[in-house]
């Protein structure tokens, strides 16, 4: 096989390129044969294969740089990188990240996952190169919905600044533009960018310039002349109008023109944006009939696409999505807002049902937050559905535009915790911390299904900033029977003893369960209370449980620094200097959470037991804290 000579960087180039259309299609089928089994982003690295494999043949990795916006598409360029034999572990503990790593693979320049990033990293590397006096390419691939982000902007403005060469590849699967203009473009991309064309148009300018008073004039004449025309048959003026020349469309499965585009961009003295075209989910039929189920997919039966695994209970994103719509149909002031992410949050039928009220702003969560700001101030109660890891993106407009006028905004955080499989730059386990800084913000966590349904209805009559967290996955159905009524800052007593507190929130109410049930089962009597609230704290409920217990164990799933542990531990040694509420003796204080750091990719529960999250890992260490 073709894909068996590739070992390390560069083999692409020993490959005869009247075999490169086999060696896509043999990487086509590597990829789908390995996500089917491990799952992963599918789509998106199915589209980008001859792209990938054409930028390969053009640079020499890993002197060149590519930096891979988010990083969902970067598959084959680990495969053409020599990575071809971790697919076996691919996005499991221990095993390869499904995103660039540089502590992987020298090939990786830069580390993402978060999106419209590529474009102020790839500049930040070209003008670490120019700064150092070295010599090599520097490529940013971004895709047009990546494209959607504020952040691309203001690198592209800052990049049509350059005067050395910084070449960004727009990763282009949704729009579509006809032959005509495609090929007056071709046309026009290759004499603009001929070596003659290029220092005729110099000369002249220079000259013109050298004209007494004129000269500038003259010049900034023929600037707009020459757009004036331009508008009428390159679509790329947009990036012309911001100073970053335009190349394209390229079809992005067309190698042989894409590395034609590649060298007419390197004449380019400045910022220059290629143009391709590439088809989402390439080569597999399932996959190009729903891109968007197969961007992130579970694993699947090849003959069909269809999950390996059937979903029989409802997740947290189901639950959201069914109460959202109820709380709309109830109240006409709810609107929805989602970041790109209408099927992960679990709008989508929010949309079919209420189009009107249904607002997808693209990848901007920035923008996400201060438009909901603004819906708010006009009378509307606006629901923002967003990972708990991108919703850190916005922390400003949360604090400025939200909290500070203290607007009814509800931000409804998915996949709050750990997640997996997608790693560090996915794991939602600081929200907590950033969360808690700002005043006016109410934080929840719902202990199961039930209680995710009533926290929602409870924060649409608040009429205050609120943050609901819940976990990604499962949603659990247990301790229905316990269902108090959300009071604001108040915790549900669920057991009560008189030796060992169990204080859990959210996700770890379930463990708390069988941390109790082990501690019982060793003569201990234990406590357990659903927190339901980081912000407000329930401090009368914190003095009574530090007066009646031996010990005080906080359970959360955020890292500890800033997290609901630290909280309660800060409320309580205050509340011994200065005894205000009833205070009468201390219960020592031990808090479960995560560690501060990064945590990488894996199996939830695996990840757990590593990380000390487990009931069998919280059981040992209660018991030593009790010796």
């Amino acid at each position: 096989m073709l894909l068996d000579q590739i070992k390390q960087a560069g083999d692409i180039k020993k490959i005869d390129p009247k075999d490169y259309d086999e060696l896509a299609s043999q990487i086509r089928q590597f990829l789908i044969e390995k996500i089917s089994v491990n799952g992963g982003h599918l789509g998106s690295n199915l589209g980008t294969v001859e792209l990938t494999m054409a930028l390969h043949l053009f640079l020499d990795l890993p002197q060149d740089k590519i930096v891979w916006d988010v990083g969902h598409q970067s598959y084959t360029h680990k495969i053409l990188t020599g990575r071809k034999n971790g697919f076996d572990t691919l996005r499991k503990l221990g095993g390869m990240s499904g995103f660039p790593k540089r502590k992987e693979s020298k090939c990786d320049s830069f580390d993402t996952g978060h999106s419209s990033t590529s474009i102020s990293a790839g500049l930040g590397l070209v003008k670490a190169r120019d700064l150092l006096g070295e010599d090599y390419d520097v490529v940013s691939v971004i895709g047009d919905g990546a494209l959607t982000g504020g952040m691309a902007y203001e690198a592209l403005n800052n990049a049509a600044k350059l005067d050395t060469n910084f070449m960004i590849v727009l990763n282009d699967n949704n729009m579509s533009i006809s032959e005509n203009v495609g090929g007056v473009s071709k046309y026009l991309n290759s004499m603009r960018t001929a070596d003659g064309y290029l220092e005729l148009k110099e000369g002249i300018y220079n000259t013109l310039r050298d004209i007494p008073k004129y000269g500038d004039p003259l010049v900034a004449g023929i600037r707009k002349a020459k757009s004036s025309i331009k508008q009428l048959v390159i679509p790329g003026m947009l990036f012309e109008n911001l100073g970053v020349t335009y190349l394209g469309p390229v079809d992005g499965h067309n190698i042989n023109s894409m590395i034609q585009a590649f060298k007419e961009a390197k004449r380019v003295k400045g910022a220059v944006l290629v143009h391709v075209m590439t088809k989402k989910g390439k080569g597999y039929e399932p996959a190009e009939r729903h891109p968007a189920r197969f961007h992130g997919t579970e694993p699947f039966i090849i003959e069909n696409g269809l999950p390996k695994n059937k979903r029989v209970k409802a997740n947290y994103s189901d639950i959201f999505s069914t109460v959202a719509i109820k709380l709309a149909e109830r109240n006409p002031k709810v609107v929805a807002i989602t970041a790109a992410m209408p099927d992960g949050v679990g709008l989508k039928r929010f949309h079919n049902i209420y189009p009107d009220r249904f607002f997808d702003v693209g990848i901007a969560e920035q923008h996400a937050v201060t438009f909901a700001a603004g819906l708010a101030a006009g009378g509307l109660i606006p629901i923002f559905a967003v990972y708990s890891s991108f919703l850190q993106r916005a922390y400003d407009q949360i604090l400025h535009d939200v909290c500070i006028q203290n607007l009814p905004v509800i931000f409804a955080i998915d996949r709050a915790g750990l997640v997996g499989s997608d790693g560090e730059t996915h794991q939602g386990i600081f929200d907590i911390s950033f969360l808690s800084t700002i005043p006016n913000m109410v934080i929840l966590a719902p202990k199961n299904k039930w209680e995710l349904s009533d926290m929602l209805k409870y924060a649409v009559t608040l009429q205050k900033p609120v943050a609901i967290r819940y976990p990604r996955g499962e949603a659990y159905d247990g301790l229905r029977e316990f269902r108090e009524i959300i009071e604001t800052g108040k915790s549900e007593m669920i057991y009560q003893e008189d030796e060992i507190c169990l204080y859990a929130l959210g996700s770890m109410v379930k463990t708390a369960e069988s941390v109790r049930e082990q501690l019982k089962a060793k003569g201990h009597r234990c406590t357990l209370v659903n927190a339901r609230f980081v912000r407000p704290l329930d401090e009368q409920m914190l003095v009574y449980l530090s007066n009646t217990h031996k010990m005080l164990v906080t359970l959360e799933e955020n890292v500890l620094t800033g997290g609901f542990g630290e909280q309660v531990r800060e409320f309580l040694d205050c509340e011994t200097e200065v005894p205000l509420r009833g205070m009468q003796k201390k219960a020592k204080v031990l808090n479960i959470a995560l560690p501060d750091e990064y945590v990488e990719h894996g199996n939830v529960e695996l990840l757990k037991q590593e990380l000390g999250l487990d009931a069998d890992s919280i059981v040992s260490r209660i018991l030593q804290e009790l010796e």
